[in-house]
């Protein structure tokens, strides 16, 4: 259903994690294969594996085939986060292969780029975006306050995580402008008399774009 609707299926980290505390990697893989996904997420913020595993795991799944999106930071609140080590984290699994690097930031959004309140994490997203290429970072942000601060900060077309289905239509809204948490993005006001030049969709009220 996903492929006949242009959708991407990609397991979390967790499982991953799992297959490899389990030592089986070969089994995870073969079964990946069998149902046809073609994307995989190594992680290792639950089971704490060291970085140099995940990333030989992320060039083993890259000879494979597979399309490989790696999350970076701990699920575990307590561990202290350290921008800079983030970065070379980061760096060095997409100069292993990997094609999209992710944030950590649970469904919770209170950990990793957050403090226990939720609240973004100025500095580490900074370094973050000063050293990695920002299109190939996602940011995970569950709540609507992260989201609409992320596209403030980085754009309307910033990639977001974690977001829950039912909020799909209310993200799309805050990327647009459409509401007042990012409303500053349709940037200032015309001069109503001025004509402008655009095709309007058939229905569609006039002088609302």
């Amino acid at each position: 259903m996903c492929d006949e609707n242009g959708i991407i299926a990609c397991p979390g980290g967790t499982l991953f994690e799992i297959a490899a505390h389990q030592g089986r990697v070969k089994d995870y893989l073969t079964w990946l294969h069998q149902i046809g996904v073609r994307h995989v997420e190594v992680s290792n913020g639950a089971l704490g594996m060291p970085t140099e595993a995940k990333q030989r795991y992320i060039r083993e799944f890259t000879d494979e085939g597979f399309i490989v999106l790696s999350e970076v930071g701990s699920k575990d609140p307590s561990q202290v986060v350290v921008g800079s080590e983030w970065a070379d984290e980061m760096l060095a699994d997409l100069g292993n292969g990997a094609t999209i690097v992710i944030a950590e930031g649970r469904e919770s959004g209170t950990v990793g780029l957050y403090d226990g309140a939720g609240q973004p994490d100025r500095r580490l997203v900074g370094e973050l975006t000063e050293r990695v290429p920002v299109e190939r970072v996602l940011f995970e942000a569950p709540r609507k306050d992260q989201q609409a601060w992320f596209i403030r900060e980085l754009g309307s077309n910033v990639n977001l995580g974690n977001i829950p289905p039912n909020d799909v239509l209310s993200l799309e809204t805050l990327r647009t402008g459409l509401r007042a948490d990012t409303v500053q993005l349709l940037g200032p006001a015309r001069d109503q008399h001025t004509p402008t030049q655009r095709n309007e969709p058939p229905g569609w009220p006039p002088g609302i774009h």
